[in-house]
């Protein structure tokens, strides 16, 4: 089990690779996902899915506020069209193609 407050894929992600700079990875959530995959080994890949899964499953009644809290000072997933959980179902795809 993962220790709630660590979750360094995620973190790498959404202030770095969806950050300010953003466009230095790709224009889109596809893009930049690929860049993401192409800089790091698949232990990475791996580490950010169950990232993603243990905060979603962790924080089922929260997962907006929570990410927000967290990440939301760098990355806001309504500027992609995208709801919390969804940006997050999309990452997953992603990184499992």
């Amino acid at each position: 089990m993962m220790p709630s407050e660590h979750y360094s894929q995620m973190s790498l992600v959404f202030r770095a690779y969806f950050g300010q700079d953003f466009d230095l990875f790709g224009n889109t959530i596809p893009e930049i996902v690929s860049c993401y995959k192409k800089d790091n080994p698949q232990e990475r890949h791996n580490e950010l899915i169950n990232e993603i899964n243990y905060f979603m499953d962790e924080h089922p009644n929260d997962l907006d506020s929570t990410f927000e809290t967290k990440y939301g000072a760098e990355f806001d997933p309504a500027l992609w069209g995208h709801t919390t959980a969804s940006f997050l179902n999309e990452l997953n795809r992603l990184l499992n193609e």
